[in-house]
């Protein structure tokens, strides 16, 4: 009927749904990393860290154009400092509960870092979501649910501005639109972590919407170390770029076995005036020897207690699902960001923001990062339990702390160190034991803590009981 009364127009059935015969575009929310109702088991939760996967398998088979629904829908830890702009009849009584709440649990102090961290975070989930939109062959478009944050149906802070379209200060508009723009570079990496015996192999490809197309481009790529010193570099073929996107450059490839330390990188890749960038970690494969005089253990047995009491070292790493519901065992940890929320989403899955830590602590001096989740904290999160530091007596400050949800904001630890009795222990969240022959970020991780435990550094300042302890895991 509307066709006919003004054929100006290009109609779908709506915002979403239904996909209808008559239509002339499909709008559909099934293409994107996180569904509804999928939890953990999406593709940033279940699967390691790619850029190898598109929607070509979720498009409907109508033979239409299809543009994604409400792409996205990561959250971020609330920006407090919002609250004074609301100078009208309207009040953020909602961020004034949130931050009672940070308050009463002592970590209003962290409410800036929580912010900044979970930001990273989101963004890296956005970055994740449209580009494997724009890998898709033939795709017509995404739609976000919002680029600013939608304050209603449970408070949806989905934006990386905030609802006055302002910035919240960790992600700049020139950072955003390498990955959202009518031309992107996007490569295809099978994986993001790699041991030093491995060769990078990643297909370049572009997406390209621009008024023309792009003649005679040489694409060149490049991988730089976290000074910004370039360590490989390379160009592919020149290529005339039409409009469209799936468009193939070539491959990069580049052995990995120069690399002797564990290593934070950057591919590069920039055709014409646009360039994209990814993180990749390279880490040695071979992992040198500790000091066998640190117990490491999955389970506190009567073996592990006097060795801690005598005052050995021990390192605990319980296997995922064993410390007890009421002691964080209860938190459904992931990767990834929250999705809308918790509140509106009736506690689906994953209910905390990332991990916040300081990036020059001794303990993570041989597994690099920054202060925020990236992409080699997957294994991490994905092995994970959290542990609810109001558990123990003593206040503990974590060497890494999981960012709760902003309705609870427990205060939470994925690592923590302790004195117990006349021994010192380091309390893994994450099971760094399990397959770690296929993980290995676990394996480094495992060396870096083990490492720390060697050195005169390891004196931790706090103290928990044996009891405390014990009744952390399940039986």
């Amino acid at each position: 009927y509307w066709k006919n009364k003004d054929p100006r127009r290009l109609y779908s059935g709506g915002a979403g749904w239904p996909i209808l015969d008559a239509t002339d575009f499909n709008s559909t929310p099934m293409p994107r990393i996180q569904a509804w109702g999928e939890e953990l088991n999406s593709i940033i939760n279940a699967k390691p860290p790619q850029t190898n996967y598109d929607w070509i398998h979720k498009l409907p088979k109508n033979g239409k154009p299809t543009v994604s629904h409400e792409i996205g829908q990561w959250c971020v830890y609330p920006d407090f400092k919002e609250i004074a702009q609301y100078t009208g009849v309207l009040k953020a009584r909602n961020f004034e509960i949130f931050q009672e709440s940070l308050r009463k649990n002592n970590m209003e102090h962290l409410a800036d870092s929580f912010l900044l961290a979970s930001g990273k975070l989101q963004t890296l989930c956005y970055k994740a979501d449209i580009e494997a939109a724009l890998r898709t062959p033939g795709f017509a478009g995404f739609q976000l649910l919002d680029l600013h944050d939608f304050p209603g149906q449970g408070t949806a802070l989905v934006g990386v501005l905030n609802p006055f379209w302002d910035s919240k200060g960790y992600v700049t508009p020139r950072e955003y639109s390498r990955f959202c723009n009518a031309t992107v570079p996007l490569v295809r990496l099978p994986k993001m972590i790699y041991r030093s015996d491995e060769t990078l192999i990643a297909a370049a490809e572009i997406a390209h919407f621009g008024p023309i197309e792009l003649s005679d481009t040489k694409p060149v790529w490049k991988i730089t170390d976290a000074e910004g010193q370039v360590r490989f570099t390379g160009e592919l073929a020149p290529v005339a770029i039409p409009l469209g996107n799936g468009i193939k450059l070539g491959d990069i490839v580049q052995p990995l076995n120069s690399i002797n330390n564990p290593e934070k990188l950057t591919l590069s890749l920039q055709v014409s005036d646009f360039e994209n960038t990814w993180d990749i970690w390279v880490y040695p494969a071979v992992i040198p020897e500790t000091d066998n005089d640190i117990l490491v253990a999955q389970k506190l047995d009567s073996k592990v207690l006097d060795f801690l009491n005598n005052g050995g070292k021990v390192l605990l790493t319980p296997e995922k699902g064993c410390i007890r519901s009421e002691r964080g065992g209860a938190v459904a940890v992931g990767f990834s960001s929250i999705f809308w929320n918790t509140a509106w989403t009736h506690q689906q899955a994953p209910h905390t923001l990332g991990i916040l830590c300081n990036p020059n602590h001794p303990a993570l001096a041989e597994f690099p990062t920054e202060f925020h989740s990236n992409w080699q904290w997957w294994d991490a999160m994905s092995h994970s339990n959290a542990v609810l530091l109001t558990s123990f007596k003593h206040e503990i400050k974590p060497i890494v702390r999981i960012i709760d949800d902003w309705f609870t904001n427990r205060p939470l630890a994925l690592i923590f160190e302790a004195k117990v009795g006349q021994g010192k222990i380091i309390v893994s969240g994450i099971d760094l034991l399990t397959d770690t022959d296929k993980r290995p970020e676990a394996r480094q991780l495992l060396y870096s803590l083990l490492k720390y435990m060697e050195g005169s550094t390891f004196n931790p300042s706090e103290s928990i009981y044996e009891e405390e302890l014990v009744t952390l895991l399940k039986e």
